[in-house]
């Protein structure tokens, strides 16, 4: 199972002294994490996509480059593109550019975004939702195994005969499909042969097995392999030397942020109660010591049906950087060597 962290550029972050970081700072801060997850043996590392100010992954491509030019072996990939408001044409040669720097480690995970500033920001209507999803995933996978393209839609102009350039070193850049809960998503994944990537924010983990499981018929019946259809899993997490020590530090931040957050979505405010729902073993939180997060890990494994992909998305709790080097260090060291 290849484990990862996944980052959303969060400039909520403190430094020591709990003073606010600046923007320039927390990409510093960011990019040294990402190195430290490859010297660490971290197998992957993906950045976000939002455009509002609690976040700096308004360009996740270009964090992506930086840290590819600081890396030596960890994958890099995002987490999600919002594919819906984007153009695909550029998400391709962007994606590509990433992966001749990188030296074929570029990946995209492809999503509709939870979030819905991209849509006013690039003039798109949300009563598109999926319609505008639909065709640029057709058109960004005719991109990858097209370099001359014909093709026509309803939402950019048509191409006719294009040659789009660069292409990218990886024969068949990796193109995951990133999903929330709706069954018609997991089903899209299957029918289509990608990898797909959950990402699980609450409540049980257990409840997304059968759409695992729609997506892993959907694609048999399609004619792809076992081998083909990959299952990662997003979830928030946090790792310290001890469980107790992880909760501690974890909760103040993570409580505060979601509360915030959860406001703007109708959801009520974060509880003790619920915390420790989340943090136990069936729960989305993969916050604790090594030996319980890998455990925990396990159960989710075995739970889902077995899982190619783990990531961790640590960076919304407020945390210092140097708790997050220190969790990423905990990961690669010991959280992997349990599993």
């Amino acid at each position: 199972m290849e484990i990862g962290i996944d980052s959303f550029a969060s400039v909520n972050l403190n430094d020591d002294s709990g003073k606010a970081l600046s923007a320039h700072h927390a990409i510093e801060q960011l990019l040294a994490r990402i190195v430290l997850a490859d010297k660490v043996g971290l197998d992957v590392f993906g950045i976000g996509e939002h455009h509002r100010k609690e976040f700096l992954d308004s360009a996740p491509t270009l964090i992506l480059a930086a840290a590819a030019s600081r890396t030596k072996n960890i994958r890099l990939t995002s987490a999600v593109t919002v594919l819906s408001t984007a153009d695909p044409v550029r998400v391709f040669q962007e994606f590509a550019t990433l992966d001749l720097i990188s030296d074929g480690r570029a990946e995209i995970v492809a999503g509709r975004g939870s979030a819905t500033e991209a849509f006013p920001l690039f003039g798109f209507s949300l009563d598109d939702y999926d319609s505008l999803f639909t065709e640029k995933l057709n058109l960004l996978l005719r991109l990858r195994g097209e370099e001359f393209i014909n093709w026509s839609g309803r939402f950019r102009p048509a191409l006719v005969n294009q040659p789009v350039y660069p292409r990218p070193v990886q024969n068949k850049m990796p193109i995951w499909l990133g999903v929330g809960g709706t069954p018609s998503s997991f089903a899209r994944a299957g029918k289509l042969g990608l990898p797909l990537m959950v990402a699980i924010i609450g409540g049980e983990t257990h409840r997304f097995r059968p759409l695992i499981d729609l997506y892993r018929e959907t694609g048999l019946k399609a004619g792809f392999s076992a081998d083909e259809l990959k299952v990662g899993v997003h979830l928030p997490g946090y790792v310290a030397a001890t469980a107790a020590k992880a909760i501690e530090e974890y909760y103040p931040g993570y409580a505060r942020i979601m509360t915030k957050f959860g406001k703007e979505r109708g959801w009520p405010p974060m509880t003790t109660s619920q915390f420790e729902r989340s943090v136990s073993l069936q729960g989305a939180l993969l916050v604790g010591g090594p030996e319980q997060v890998a455990e925990k890990i396990r159960y989710i494994n075995n739970t889902l049906g077995g899982i190619t992909r783990l990531t961790f998305q640590m960076d919304n709790a407020d945390l210092p950087d140097e708790n997050l080097m220190e969790s990423i260090t905990l990961i690669g060291t010991k959280v992997k060597k349990y599993l």
